[in-house]
């Protein structure tokens, strides 16, 4: 395989700075860890086999801890409601990630054998459904109509946000923009509905209801731009899928769409056969890597992540200071951070 751009060296460990709200939340993510246990459980033996092959495999959990922090910054105490809907959240995104290897048939997760090689594309994607449906029946019984509400839009957004990837797949013509409203919808309004159900259940005002959204939704982007600049820069082993996937699948990502754009008639046509053909060759990686170097869309992808990572700051600035709040400023730093 190809040389990689490196964002490692002479670095600390970004997952240093998730290190306060991971503490923070500890209590409450041990019942959401039980709960996920308790709920994956079925009479049909394959359902928890395939679900607990993803589940623990050593994801961070992000956003069910996203889910219980903002639920804590205001103010919401009760806790069970908060619990269920963390691991509604995880449940939803791990339907997600089952349902996206067997439409992109990827062969890792997490450094492990994706699901869909190791019992198959049906099994996979009916695992997902049952995850999504106990998704559902713990909303429900949290008893909150908005809570549900925003959870349910979300898988709906989500939903929409993965056909759009689908029609976009393999198109080099791809803009900024539209490659944004794909991200913002397959991956960012998870991390807004995460954030959002917290203040709900607390009963907050609608403004600090918007801000935690805010917060989550420009978090999520700027924690996809810096995924697509990994699979350039980053390890296999931090990454937990092998670097250069995203260019053999062919892929559209902002560091693609900013070097097609930016690039000579030559550089073009090497993307629409490596991409749009799926013709690629042993040195193909190397020279995308040198295309996206010359001109500079790893970086510019990473400013662009600064960016969103900025406009998730300024949404916590209605809120007091105190040390959950340093906390989810901090989550901001850990998701920027993976890039260098």
């Amino acid at each position: 395989m190809g040389v990689v751009v490196s964002f490692d060296e002479g670095r600390s460990d970004p997952e240093s700075s998730l290190n306060d709200l991971v503490a923070l939340v500890a209590k409450g993510m041990e019942r959401v860890n039980a709960t996920i246990l308790s709920r994956t459980g079925s009479d049909v033996a394959m359902i928890p086999e395939v679900a607990n092959h993803l589940i623990a495999s050593g994801g961070k959990r992000l956003r069910p801890i996203l889910t219980l922090a903002t639920a804590d910054l205001c103010g919401y105490a009760a806790g069970d409601g908060a619990v269920k809907l963390a691991a509604s959240v995880e449940f939803m995104h791990t339907a997600t990630l089952l349902h996206d290897d067997v439409v992109d048939e990827s062969d890792m997760r997490r450094g492990r054998v994706a699901a869909r090689i190791k019992w198959g594309n049906e099994a996979s994607v009916l695992v997902g459904d049952f995850l999504l449906g106990q998704a559902f029946r713990m909303m429900v019984e949290v008893g909150s109509l908005r809570a549900l509400d925003i959870l349910s839009a979300a898988a709906t957004v989500i939903a929409e946000g993965e056909v759009m990837q689908l029609t976009a797949a393999k198109n080099t013509e791809t803009s900024e923009d539209e490659y944004l409203a794909v991200i913002r919808a397959k991956t960012a309004e998870l991390f807004a509905a995460a954030c959002e159900v917290g203040p709900v259940l607390a009963e907050r005002p609608r403004a600090e209801q918007a801000a935690c959204r805010s917060y989550g939704m420009n978090l999520g982007i700027a924690f996809q731009l810096i995924d697509d600049v990994l699979d350039y820069g980053g390890t296999s082993a931090s990454m937990g899928k092998n670097v250069g996937d995203d260019f053999r699948e062919g892929k559209i990502t902002l560091p693609i769409v900013l070097a097609f754009r930016r690039g000579t008639e030559e550089e073009r046509t090497f993307w629409r056969r490596t991409l749009q053909d799926g013709d690629v060759g042993k040195a193909d990686l190397d020279t995308a890597l040198a295309i996206l170097r010359k001109h500079r869309a790893l970086e510019d992808t990473i400013d662009r992540a600064r960016h969103y990572g900025a406009i998730a700051r300024d949404a916590l600035a209605l809120f007091p200071n105190g040390p959950m709040k340093s906390a989810l400023l901090q989550v901001v730093d850990f998701c920027i951070a993976r890039a260098h």
